[in-house]
């Protein structure tokens, strides 16, 4: 079998409230294979979001290993942690977080320049994932003049621009309608399995979670197998 393309062993986050120390993370063990998409269940508040931000090296505080791609980022310092996520990680956020003042495309092909594409390449890229998610005639247009469903589109494109290993989701359709957010969430799983990269989705939508290859959930700090769902 191949090498898991993320590797979480033992993780643990604390936080000190009023004097209480508060256990989000008590010792979360999670391996992803690649080209596995895998939903990570659970409530708001459940610690989803903390354990996307400990693998995505977005925050300090956590005690744990974390391997991706095989190679080992708990320790790296700043520009260690900059070159991971510009190598090896996608981000897609329940809010688009598009920059107003720039179109569809230059959204998107500025991930690809930041990551070291040529601006042709950088450009061809972002032209032809936001044509594949139905945005072809959409290239100029600034996020505000998009739908709700057409921006989370474009972060997805974003997301996906450098060919990622992992991609990592946070609620990225949980601003949507259900409709949607159907639409979008089965557009992302397909472009995300057609380019081989593997993501950790967090979602507290069952249904939408029964789409992806495996779910767990995250109760009471740990992660287990979420039982009575289908990952077929």
């Amino acid at each position: 079998m191949s090498e898991a393309v993320l590797d979480v062993r033992g993780l643990t986050r604390s936080f000190e409230q009023g004097g209480t120390r508060i256990e989000v993370l008590k010792g979360v063990d999670l391996a992803i294979a690649p080209g596995e998409i895998v939903a990570l269940l659970g409530p708001s508040g459940s610690g989803k979001s903390t354990l996307l931000q400990a693998v995505g090296l977005l925050e300090g505080g956590f005690q744990g290993a974390i391997s991706i791609g095989g190679e080992r980022v708990e320790s790296l310092d700043n520009p260690g942690r900059t070159r991971v996520r510009r190598e090896k990680l996608g981000f897609v956020y329940q809010f688009h977080h598009l920059l107003p003042d720039f179109s569809a495309a230059e959204n998107v092909l500025l991930a690809g320049l930041v990551a070291g594409r040529t601006d042709s390449d950088a450009r061809a890229r972002a032209e032809t994932l936001l044509s594949s998610l139905g945005l072809g005639e959409r290239l100029t247009h600034r996020p505000s003049q998009l739908s709700g469903g057409e921006q989370q589109r474009v972060a997805v494109a974003r997301a996906l621009v450098n060919q990622p290993l992992l991609v990592l989701a946070d609620e990225p359709t949980g601003n949507l309608d259900e409709a949607t957010a159907a639409k979008v969430l089965a557009e992302f799983l397909a472009l995300v399995r057609g380019q081989g990269s593997s993501a950790l989705v967090a979602t507290h939508n069952e249904v939408l979670a029964a789409k992806m290859d495996r779910v767990v959930r995250l109760h009471e700090g740990r992660l287990a197998v979420a039982e009575g769902i289908s990952t077929s």
